[in-house]
């Protein structure tokens, strides 16, 4: 009877620590390849996101209210001008770069209103794949 009790004792015992980390150690790993990777790729195309928000609300909204309150100028001295009508006073895109804008006789072809803002992307060089243009 005595030898009965004891097998269910230790049936009954649980997980011990060594376990428990070997258990913990596995799914960090599935953690760590599956779910990281996935979880930066979502943060770099929230950079992009926020850039492409950012350039068309400077040549969509904040130019459109510079206008009425400058009707005498055509085109801002610089981007700062538009800030003021901006939420976000930074004038730098989501990778430290700053945002170009095109006014006037410069305005690319293709680009509606009366000014236009790109940013050169990730890379930070203007003509490549990952530019955010406002037009």
């Amino acid at each position: 009877m005595k030898k009965l009790t004891r097998n269910v004792a230790r049936a009954q015992r649980g997980m011990t620590l060594l376990e428990i980390m070997i258990v913990l150690a596995i799914l960090a790993l599935v953690m760590g390849l599956v779910v990281g990777p996935r979880v930066m790729r979502m943060f770099g195309k929230s950079k992009v996101d926020i850039a492409q928000l950012t350039v068309k609300k400077y040549a969509f909204e904040a130019f459109g209210e510079w206008s009425q309150a400058h009707p005498d100028k055509s085109c801002p001295d610089k981007l700062e001008d538009l800030s003021q009508y901006m939420d976000n006073k930074d004038i730098k895109d989501p990778w430290g770069n700053p945002y170009k804008m095109f006014c006037g006789q410069n305005l690319p072809a293709g680009a509606k209103g009366g000014l236009a803002v790109m940013s050169a992307g990730e890379d930070g060089k203007e003509g490549t794949e990952d530019d955010v243009k406002s037009w």
